[in-house]
């Protein structure tokens, strides 16, 4: 029903009713609220002499009148029902059913809808407007007739088939047991079976644990594409790019579903399992001797990128976890048992990866366990293993809250599960042991639902330091449960939730559910992580539970009621993206371009791009051949909507075979050779393929050798964070420059300050593309407290001067300004308004593949991959304080903006 507003003024109207005065009497109330009875000071006065009992009673009931002036103001401005949910559960279409509403509030909502005479609307329940809407509400009726009529034949007949049963067998009646999951060894697994409901949905793709929770609060990829073989939450329906950074950093927690991480579980002696984590590029001497004990021990874990071999040279696989198994107690019986030849041990590890490279990386360890002897045995245990990650102050507090060990007696206790029950009050998981681990059971979260809010005991403080200092972890060591098959499985036949109701109504009124025989433990690891940078920045923890327990354990903690307010946040791969980003720390797959998970990531972005590109009519896009570079440069360099590397190294290879002193071409004609129209549909490129990733450790030792020392290889990039030095925010494809070479100018020499050797001959002095000598000096000028100070700071008026002394100051201010010499050239010839140019396209060193304005930094930051022969080059000749400096372009505009380059 629509409401009308009142007319303004008083009295009749024109038909000579009289008009509504609610709003006259709504102003009458408030203004009664709003009045505060006082006393008058006589009162206390008695012969003019202040009375203590009367004064106190006059200023007790002047207190009270303010507090019921208050609760009355409050009463008359309050807000409705649907304006006083929180901010995530409103909708637009809540104000027409209670039941939309949290419980606490629906009496006062149903008392407004009857005062509104506000209809309640039910979708479920809403008759059918259009004949397509009756044709579907017709059909599902029909098929709810026969599923009804199909279902109480199949229960007639099961009825019929238990009773001949009982009596051909007697009194006995057999019950048999899902059969348990077969795992293939050195093969692909399948993916477990779904329920018949839902079985036609996952013919393509594969569901998480939590697909049916996340479908309704999050934006899911696309049926008929999905993403590395699953349907994975992009990002939360609600607006939530600020809340997940104040989550993840100042207050609350964020919490992904990572079941579609994969992991592998490889089995074999020590010695061959070392070989094999060599040829993946684990040969770090310090994690073969005695500072990689604890690594081999179980109780760290390692966290790194593999490799594999390819033609005579290493190529980056994708990052990885690798998990220890410990070793059993050595017993009493094994010690006296001799034998001529004993058998080595068995050792398991567990290598958890991004599902982008994981086949890549499977197939590399099955040709490395094939020539093992004894052989390796590889297990493909994606379906196996689930995960959870969370990314807060409040994520171990929410661990805490639904974790409690499974084992309560302290015989039977086990030392993992006391160390994590003694972190509470910890509120950065970066503070533990760098790479820790904990593993124990767990109680099946249900049990105790809702979860209650820990309380962190007195004198907590000192536990806590004691812990982190002492980490007793390896006291009584045995081997984790979730390595073990048969203990995943029994976790997974977890009670239904009908028999935990059942359980739950035979207590009494908020009392946890008993541990009985039929709730077997839930076998948990817990793996804390540092972000890749320094600083103080927030910690990860990744949960690892057999896969058809993440389920109940993320509904549980979805709920957890969170000390500083609210629950844990939906976090989707969007979030993931952004919180790498604010950590400025590479994200994978796509700021690894050097990979095959990273350039099929950059293939698709490509698509994409392509296919927004071709949907715009001709005059809402950008014509990449028209865009104006300067100094008579047009046309985007190589493919604008990519990060285009290949365009980059065969510029590289042509510049080398090709590049003579005395070849000068005209700009324009140059920059009609320069423009690379982008395909219809991108292919890989083999240039591509032939781009290897050059770490930070190995940068920084090209650095300190000699220039004649350091071998760069062919096509190496090294990623970088970038920061912007003043303005400017960078987009992904964004290119990339270093500052243009001082050689070029007149009369300088390579690298040599000069001072009147730098003043050009003639007005019109350029290099041979036409660009400005000091083209570089002019993107220094541009870094505050550089080092070349162009003048001082202009002078403030002096305090106290009279009006003519300011108008010679002023004067003075004025004719002081140097006229420029030469005249200044036509429009973008020299610069873009006094922005200077963008440098040459012998200049582009790489590209940006993920860049936005960072909220953690306040400032436009970047995060992208240069060349490292360009790089290297740079930080030879000028130094690592002026070679780090570029200048960074979006595609598709004109403009560059300056910014610092570090290895990251």
């Amino acid at each position: 029903m629509v409401k009308r507003k009142d007319p303004p003024g008083g009295g009749k109207d024109s038909h000579g009713r009289q008009p509504n005065n609610t709003r006259n009497t709504k102003r009458a109330k408030v203004q009664t609220a709003r009045t505060i009875r006082t006393q008058p000071s006589d009162a206390a006065l008695e012969d003019g002499k202040l009375d203590l009992n009367r004064f106190l009673n006059a200023r007790e009931f002047e207190i009270k009148s303010l507090e019921r002036s208050m609760n009355k103001c409050k009463a008359i401005n309050a807000t409705r029902v649907f304006q006083m949910v929180p901010r995530a559960m409103r909708r637009r279409t809540a104000s027409h059913n209670v039941k939309r509403v949290p419980k606490r509030l629906r009496a006062q909502a149903r008392k407004e809808m009857l005062e509104d005479n506000t209809p309640t609307v039910e979708s479920r329940k809403r008759k059918p407007r259009t004949t397509r809407a009756r044709i579907r509400a017709e059909t599902m009726r029909k098929l709810r007739y026969l599923a009804e009529k199909k279902r109480k034949r199949k229960a007639k007949k099961a009825g019929d088939g238990a009773v001949e049963e009982v009596q051909r067998r007697g009194s006995a009646v057999v019950t048999t047991r899902p059969p348990r999951p077969k795992i293939r060894r050195n093969m692909l697994n399948e993916p477990p079976k779904a329920d018949s409901k839902y079985r036609k949905r996952q013919i393509n793709k594969t569901w998480l644990p939590t697909h049916l929770w996340h479908a309704k609060r999050a934006t899911m990829t696309r049926p008929s594409s999905p993403l590395w073989r699953f349907a994975i939450p992009l990002t939360s329906t609600a607006k939530c790019y600020r809340p997940t950074h104040r989550a993840s950093g100042q207050k609350g927690v964020v919490a992904w579903d990572t079941s579609y991480m994969s992991t592998i579980g490889v089995y074999g002696t020590a010695d061959c399992l070392e070989r094999a984590l060599r040829y993946l590029g684990l040969v770090q001497e310090g994690l073969w001797n005695t500072r990689g004990k604890k690594w081999r021990a179980g109780v760290r874990k390692w966290t790194g990128t593999v490799s594999r071999q390819q033609k005579g040279s290493k190529r980056d696989i994708g990052p990885a976890t690798i998990v220890w198994n410990p070793q059993p107690p050595a017993t009493t019986s094994d010690e006296m048992e001799t034998s001529e030849k004993p058998k080595k041990p068995r050792r398991q590890i567990l290598i958890r990866t991004h599902p982008s490279c994981f086949l890549e990386l499977f197939e590399e360890l099955l040709k490395v366990a094939k020539g093992q002897k004894p052989q390796l045995h590889v297990e493909d245990l994606r379906f196996e293993v689930g995960s959870i990650e969370l990314v807060g102050p409040a994520s171990t507090e929410t661990l805490l809250g639904i974790l409690e060990p499974f084992h309560e007696s302290p015989e039977a206790a086990e030392r993992h599960a006391s160390v994590f029950r003694s972190l509470a009050g910890v509120a950065n998981p970066a503070s533990l042991p760098k790479d820790a681990i904990l593993a124990f059971s767990a109680r099946d979260p249900r049990l105790s639902y809702p979860p209650k809010r820990v309380e962190i005991p007195s004198g907590g403080e000192q536990t806590i330091l004691k812990t982190l200092t002492d980490w007793p972890v390896e006291e009584n060591l045995k081997p984790y449960d979730i390595f073990d098959r048969e203990s995943r499985y029994q976790a997974s036949r977890m009670p239904s939730q009908k028999s935990l109701n059942r359980r739950k109504g035979a207590n009494a009124p908020g009392e946890p559910i008993k541990v009985t025989a039929a709730d077997p433990p839930i076998p948990v690891m817990l793996l804390a992580s540092r972000p890749g940078t320094d600083g103080q920045a927030q910690g990860t923890w990744t949960l690892l539970a057999p896969w058809k327990c993440i389920q109940h354990i993320w509904y549980c903690l979805m709920q957890y009621p969170v000390s500083t307010g609210g629950n844990p946040r939906l976090g989707g791969l969007e979030e993931q993206r952004q919180i790498a980003f604010e950590h400025g720390t590479p994200w994978f797959p796509g700021d690894f371009p050097a990979t095959t998970a990273g350039m099929n990531w950059e293939l698709e972005e490509r698509a994409k791009r392509r296919g927004d590109w071709d949907r715009r009519p001709k005059s809402k896009r950008l014509e990449w051949k028209s865009l104006d570079l300067g100094a008579g440069r047009k046309g985007e360099i190589g493919d604008g909507l990519a990060c285009d590397f290949e365009y980059l190294f065969g510029v590289s290879a042509r510049t080398r075979t090709q590049g003579k002193p005395d070849a000068v071409s005209i700009p324009d004609a140059a920059a009609e050779a320069m423009v690379v129209d982008p395909p219809a549909e991108q292919p890989q490129s083999p240039v591509g393929m032939t781009i290897r990733q050059v770490t930070k450790t190995e940068f920084s030792a090209l650095m300190k050798s000699g220039s004649g020392e350091g071998v760069v290889p062919e096509g190496g990039i090294v990623a970088v964070g970038l920061e912007f030095v003043t303005r400017g925010v960078a987009k992904p494809c964004a290119r990339i420059y270093r500052l243009p070479r001082k050689g070029g100018k007149v009369g300088g020499a390579v690298g040599v300050p000069s001072t009147q050797a730098e003043v050009p001959a003639t007005p019109e002095a350029r290099t041979r593309d036409g660009l400005p000598v000091d083209l570089s000096e002019q993107w220094l000028s541009k870094v505050p407290n550089g080092d070349k100070k162009k003048g001082a700071a202009v002078p403030r008026m002096p305090v106290g001067v009279d009006m003519e002394t300011r108008k010679k100051i002023l004067a003075g201010s004025l004719l002081a300004v140097e006229v420029p010499y030469p005249k200044p050239a036509a429009g973008n010839q020299t610069d873009f308004g006094g922005h200077p140019l963008c440098p040459g396209e012998e200049d582009l060193i790489g590209f940006v593949t993920t860049g936005a304005f960072s909220l953690s930094e306040g400032r436009g930051t970047a995060i992208g991959s240069i060349s490292a022969g360009r790089a290297l080059e740079t930080l030879r000749e000028t130094g690592p304080r002026e070679g780090k400096f570029c200048v960074v372009r979006n595609a598709g505009e004109s403009i560059g903006w300056l910014a610092r380059w570090e290895v990251v």
